[in-house]
């Protein structure tokens, strides 16, 4: 197979999955890896796919969202860090409300450690890792769930969410616009998002610092929703001013190492 042939299947393949893994491309065209990652870099200067950590995936605009298997490896060791600085933060014996998204995902995986944590989600995931936790009690919200990353969203869940008043919410986010403005894909999910923000106490919101001026189309607050921003980077300059009006303290855990903390 020339060349050419090789890169337009590969384009095939990623349309038909939303994402690739390097491993898999290279062991269906019996290439190595790194031949594989040329034809990635090439598709991906030629704007057909875009690269990312492990693979390839569709490119984005405002109005579509990657692929969800690429959402789970991309920044990955960086979630990480983002989920162990928020756990440090959650107290024990507090009530939650996570929503959807990769990072939240990793939050949730790293709250196993806590003892007696009230859980709200609309996130199967979510619910699914923490409901082995023989102390935790896990509350899934109703509603249509989203076959491609298991969000639960629609006016059942609105409806739902709006029951309780929590401690604490943790949010993830597609989009954080120099602005503030917090930007995602889909306006069921952000609606859903919009009830977590007025039934919390405090609000973590979790972003890792791909996020930063990153575009989606529908807009779920501004930064002065939030009291806290957990991310792996400083802010970028334009957003340092919004951040410090609004009274969000920045939380920037670096991948590997300990915690920093700024006043917002």
């Amino acid at each position: 197979m020339s060349g050419g042939d090789r890169r337009r299947e590969i384009v095939e393949a990623v349309q038909a999955r939303g994402f690739a893994t390097i491993e898999d491309l290279a062991r269906r065209f019996r290439v190595t890896p790194q031949t594989i990652r040329r034809d990635i870099n090439r598709l991906s200067e030629e704007g057909r796919l875009a690269r990312y950590h492990g693979g390839a995936g569709l490119p984005t605009g405002s109005t579509r969202n990657l692929a969800y298997a690429a959402r789970q490896v991309a920044q990955l060791a960086e979630k990480e860090a983002i989920a162990r600085a928020v756990t440090a933060e959650v107290p024990d014996h507090s009530s939650l409300i996570i929503n959807i998204g990769t990072t939240t995902e990793a939050v949730a995986r790293a709250l196993i450690h806590h003892q007696g944590l009230r859980v709200i989600t609309n996130n199967l995931n979510v619910a699914s890792f923490l409901a082995a936790q023989s102390d935790f009690e896990v509350i899934i919200a109703g509603g249509l769930v989203r076959n491609a990353d298991g969000g639960v969203v629609g006016t059942t869940t609105v409806d739902f969410i709006g029951q309780f008043r929590v401690d604490l919410a943790i949010i993830g986010i597609s989009g954080i616009d120099f602005d503030g403005a917090l930007l995602d894909f889909d306006h069921r999910e952000v609606r859903v998002a919009q009830t977590i923000l007025d039934n919390a106490r405090r609000v973590f919101l979790v972003a890792d610092h791909t996020k930063f001026g990153r575009n989606a189309m529908v807009r779920l607050a501004g930064m002065e929703r939030v009291d806290a921003l957990f991310t792996d980077r400083p802010p970028p300059p334009e957003l340092a001013p919004v951040l410090r009006d609004a009274g969000v303290e920045v939380h920037v855990a670096r991948v590997g190492h300990g915690v920093g903390r700024a006043a917002g």
